[in-house]
């Protein structure tokens, strides 16, 4: 599960935390038991409680709010390494339901101009399944994750080597993830 929008009185450097980690670290297959926490009332709370000047409880709540907000980056990172799990395979199944179907989600592949549109970037990875020999060697590096709401994003170098190539094509990319009914689905991928 994943954050809810966010609307409190919080500073948007307090509210975007960096969390680094490996991509190996993530297999995609994630699961969350437990309580969905409001963002917006635990840092309510939060503000309360060291205005009362409750500091056991003050600390009680930022634990809470750092399980939260540790867990949306868990949840984005999973996602991306499922982005990347259907990349290396070529699996356009896969893609299709990883993405968000709207009409504003779009795609950057190196190289082109951008598309936008569910069915257009699907085309477009149609193209991209058709055209190479799968499996491919991706490396996924220099990964960072940031959230904030029900958006969240990933930054990574994306190292890609295809069949029969000795060279390894490198660039880097943000892959923009969005809670939708429960689920993270991509809306973005810009390489």
């Amino acid at each position: 599960m994943y954050l809810t929008a966010l609307h409190s009185k919080v500073s948007h450097r307090d509210l975007l935390r960096v969390c680094r980690v490996k991509s190996e670290d993530f297999d995609g297959n994630l699961s969350r038991e437990g309580t969905i926490l409001d963002e917006q009332t635990l840092e309510r709370d939060l503000q309360i409680a060291i205005d009362e000047e409750n500091y056991a409880q003050a600390a009680k709540i930022k634990d809470s709010l750092r399980f939260l907000q540790e867990d949306s980056k868990a949840s984005v990172l999973a996602a991306n390494a499922r982005f990347y799990n259907c990349f290396r395979k070529g699996d356009l199944t896969g893609m299709q339901a990883l993405w968000a179907k709207r009409d504003n989600v779009c795609c950057v592949h190196p190289g082109v101009s951008g598309i936008s549109g569910y069915d257009l970037v699907m085309g477009s990875w149609d193209f991209v399944c058709a055209e190479y020999d799968f499996p491919l060697e991706i490396e996924v590096t220099d990964v960072e994750v940031y959230v904030k709401g029900d958006i969240g994003y990933v930054t990574c170098i994306e190292v890609v080597k295809t069949k029969g190539s000795s060279d390894w094509g490198k660039q880097f990319a943000t892959n923009v993830f969005e809670k939708i009914n429960d689920r993270v689905n991509l809306s973005t991928v810009c390489a």
